[in-house]
């Protein structure tokens, strides 16, 4: 079964956030970013159980290339996406900003 997917708004922002960064760093990397995280977002809906639970329900996958990660739940027969994080991120932040948006999910 392959899941419909969705982001939530916030997800934008945390894209946007690391191309930024990228970008900054070397132009043309930002755009790399997010083919990266569009192409893993993308694999997702296929196979989400094969990625583990890192925060309660929500479950991980790491980007190829870039340290970040894509966290989601799979939820009413859908994949939503709460959040695109640095992995270097404290992972109480990440757990607290992940409860915050599921709330919105």
């Amino acid at each position: 079964m392959i899941y419909p997917l969705r982001f939530l708004p916030e997800v934008e922002d945390d894209a946007i956030s690391g191309y930024i960064w990228y970008e900054t760093k070397s132009p043309g990397l930002g755009d790399e970013f997010l083919r990266m995280f569009y192409a893993c977002a993308g694999d997702i809906p296929r196979h989400p159980l094969l990625y583990q639970k890192a925060h309660g329900e929500f479950r991980r996958c790491l980007l190829r290339r870039f340290p970040y990660a894509i966290y989601f739940i799979i939820h009413n027969d859908q994949i939503i996406v709460a959040g695109l994080f640095h992995c270097a991120r404290d992972p109480r932040a990440v757990e607290s900003t992940l409860e915050d948006r599921k709330e919105s999910a």
